[in-house]
C-alpha cells in the first residue's frame, strides 16, 4: 500500500445540526483518537469533531523538511484526503464554519493544506508545525484568505520543528492575507501547553476558556 486509506473518527454535535466543525489530524505516532480529545478540549458547544487516521499513523515517513519527493507517495495522499474531508464538510456546512487543527505532522499537514486552499474558511489551528518541503514552493499557494485566522505556536528550541520554518510560514501565510498569531515559547517541549489552548479559544472561537 502507498496511500492512505480514508479512516474518519467522527465525535461532538452531529454534522447536519453542528454550528461548526473542527477538522482534526494527529502528530506521527499517534491516532485519531488521541487528537479528538484535543478537539474536545478546544470545542465550543454544538461542534462536529472529524479526525482522519494516518496509515501506520504516520502522514508521511521522513521530516517535513525534506526534499518532496523523499515523502511521496504518502504527502500527495494525506493532502488529497485532508481536501476530500474539507469538501465532504462543506457540503454541509458553510465555508466560514469550518476549521482545521493539528498537532506536530498534523499542524504541518493543516498548514500545508490550509495554503493550498487559499480561501476563507473559518480558521486553522497548528500546534508546532509548518508548511511542508526542503524549500517552500510557493506556487502551490495561490489564493487570499480575505483576514482568516490562522494560530500557530512553537518552542523557541523545538526538536522537530524549527522555529525559523514556522516564522516563515507565517509570513507566507501573512501575504495571502491570513491574520496569524505564533505563540512562541521559551524552553517548552514538544507538545501543547494549556496557555496554548486558552489563547486560541480566545483568539479563533473569540470565547474566554
Amino acid at each position: 500500500m502507498s496511500s492512505h486509506t480514508f479512516t474518519l473518527i467522527e465525535a461532538g454535535a452531529p454534522l447536519a445540526q453542528a454550528k461548526r466543525a473542527i477538522l482534526l489530524f494527529h502528530g506521527r505516532g499517534g491516532s485519531a483518537a488521541d487528537i479528538l480529545n484535543l478537539g474536545e478540549t478546544l470545542a465550543p458547544e454544538g461542534t462536529y469533531l472529524a479526525a482522519l487516521q494516518a496509515t501506520n499513523h504516520t502522514w508521511y515517513p521522513y521530516s517535513f523538511m525534506a526534499p518532496a519527493a523523499d515523502n511521496q507517495p504518502w504527502l500527495d495522499s494525506a493532502l488529497a484526503n485532508a481536501r476530500q474531508l474539507f469538501e465532504q464538510t462543506e457540503k454541509v456546512l458553510p465555508a466560514a464554519q469550518i476549521y482545521l487543527a493539528g498537532f506536530s505532522q498534523g499542524a504541518c499537514l493543516t498548514l500545508e493544506t490550509t495554503a493550498r486552499l487559499a480561501r476563507p474558511f473559518g480558521g486553522a489551528l497548528a500546534f508546532t508545525g509548518g508548511l511542508i518541503g526542503e524549500h517552500l514552493d510557493l506556487s502551490h499557494y495561490n489564493g487570499h484568505f480575505a483576514g482568516m485566522r490562522v494560530f500557530m505556536s512553537n518552542g523557541d528550541r523545538d526538536p522537530h520543528v524549527p522555529l525559523s520554518r514556522s516564522e516563515e510560514s507565517k509570513q507566507v501565510l501573512e501575504q495571502m492575507g491570513a491574520v496569524v498569531n505564533l505563540a512562541v515559547y521559551p524552553g517548552r517541549p514538544h507538545t501543547i501547553m494549556q496557555q496554548e489552548l486558552a489563547l486560541v479559544q480566545e483568539f479563533i472561537f473569540q470565547t474566554q476558556p
